[in-house]
């Protein structure tokens, strides 16, 4: 009996240590540590999405990492998975946006099933 309840006292200090140890990888992501401020607005069919940066000058590169989370964000919560396809401007090959003002919008689609 007394290697039951050793064994058992070893699983429960165990699991109590769970919270305590950092994430593997680190703690990912913060919305508040990205260059930009990105919003989401869904589409009629909520797979569709679009992305607006308020970014007066900068480019894709510049802005992409914060357009990115909002979408993987949002399709990874909807939809169980992150995948997203972003529509491409085929003079660049890179993905293709508006100005609108100073803003920078950007569609895409959730593509998790």
């Amino acid at each position: 009996m007394s290697v039951v309840r050793l064994l058992s006292l070893v699983l429960v200090l165990g699991l109590a240590g769970c919270g305590l140890i950092r994430p593997i990888g680190g703690e990912g992501v913060s919305a508040q540590n990205l260059p930009y401020r990105a919003s989401l607005k869904r589409g009629e069919d909520r797979r569709d999405l679009t992305v607006r940066v308020r970014a007066p000058g900068a480019t894709v590169g510049q802005v992409r990492e914060s357009v990115r989370f909002q979408a993987t964000r949002y399709c990874l919560s909807t939809f169980g998975g992150s995948d997203a396809y972003w529509a491409i401007d085929p003079a660049t090959g890179d993905w293709a946006f508006v100005r609108a003002g100073e803003d920078m919008v950007f569609t895409a689609r959730c593509t998790a099933r």
